[in-house]
């Protein structure tokens, strides 16, 4: 069975992620062609995540 996991920041509205796993799991579905497809949503704080060798927490708002 397909696993789809998603790493990303925090979604804090239940119905995003949601939205989310069912566009992930049409698009697998379509793909492969069998129904059981697997989305795992793995959320990471920005204190945790660093991009260009600066952790996300310190990088500037925009």
């Amino acid at each position: 069975m397909p696993t789809i996991t998603v790493d990303g920041p925090k979604i804090q509205d239940i119905e995003l992620k949601r939205q989310l796993v069912k566009k992930l799991t049409e698009v697998a579905v379509e793909v492969y062609r069998i129904e059981h497809i697997v989305v795992l949503i793995r959320e990471n704080a920005p204190e945790n995540v660093g991009v260009n060798g600066q952790l996300i927490a310190d990088r500037p708002k925009k």
